[in-house]
């Protein structure tokens, strides 16, 4: 049976989301931004973001994979649905949950790049800087985290968890 601790607090995620928020709205002000949600797990924190940010947005979402089922990535990652809105010429800001290899992440921003926004960045909640084999540029982030499995805020395992408000360390 696996146990749950919880790492980050609801109350302490929610204060975060709203300072990235706050950056968000300063640097994006009248640019009217897209912002690319990672699926799946993004949609928790992309959701309480963009409430958060009170300036227009328009938001779009990709989905990758590079875990399949288990804890530890493939390391091959595979795009199963791409962005639909045009990308050309737009300030683009992409929404990930968590930063951990940073295979995703390269591959993401590498897809977006080749459609000629006029900037991309990236905006993640969690990193987990032990576990990088892939060096990426993270312009807002949220917290650093140790290098543990995490679940819940939009984080699954196995699709389970995603429905706990902390974000917890699972234990076996």
């Amino acid at each position: 049976m696996n146990k749950l601790k919880v790492l980050i607090s609801k109350e302490e995620i929610e204060k975060k989301v709203t300072e990235l928020a706050a950056e968000l709205r300063e640097d994006y002000h009248e640019k009217n931004p897209l912002l690319i949600g990672a699926l799946k797990g993004c949609f928790v924190f992309m959701s309480d973001l963009v409430r958060k940010l009170d300036i227009p947005v328009e938001v779009d979402f990709i989905k990758v994979s590079s875990y399949g089922i288990g804890t530890h990535s493939s390391g091959k990652i595979k795009l199963e649905h791409g962005t639909k809105t045009p990308i050309e010429g737009r300030h683009v800001l992409v929404i990930e949950d968590i930063v951990d290899t940073g295979l995703t992440v390269r591959f993401l921003l590498d897809y977006i790049s080749r459609r000629k926004p006029a900037s991309l960045k990236l905006c993640t909640l969690f990193d987990k800087p032990s576990g990088r084999v892939m060096a990426v540029p993270i312009d807002y982030m949220g917290f650093t985290i140790p290098d543990a499995f995490v679940i819940g805020y939009g984080l699954d395992f196995d699709e389970k968890f995603r429905y706990l408000p902390d974000l917890c360390i699972l234990e076996d």
